[in-house]
């Protein structure tokens, strides 16, 4: 599952990193590398505590031209994360 991230860097900070499409979703690191790696490992965290609260995972259908237009991302760069859900078939909450 491949979800877009606006990453965020000021000249002081390390990057910040959110997930528009699973807000509340947000981490960092201090290079582009690590920050990437940090959202990957955020949204399997995130995704795990939706089924663990019942909720269906969403599908990340959005897409760059629907966040470009909004303003809380204008200065963001983009990137894009793969999360593989194996982990998914092996839990209870899965069956």
């Amino acid at each position: 599952m491949t979800f877009l991230v606006a990453i965020h860097k000021d000249a002081s900070s390390s990057y910040g990193v959110s997930v528009p499409d699973l807000p509340g979703c947000v981490t960092a690191g201090d290079t582009m590398a690590d920050a990437l790696a940090m959202a990957a490992e955020a949204i399997k965290l995130h995704l795990e505590g939706m089924l663990e609260d019942g909720q269906e995972l969403p599908d990340p259908a959005s897409s760059y031209d629907e966040f470009r237009q909004d303003a809380d991302f204008a200065d963001a760069i983009w990137g894009a994360v793969n999360v593989d859900l194996e982990w998914r078939r092996s839990s209870p909450e899965a069956a």
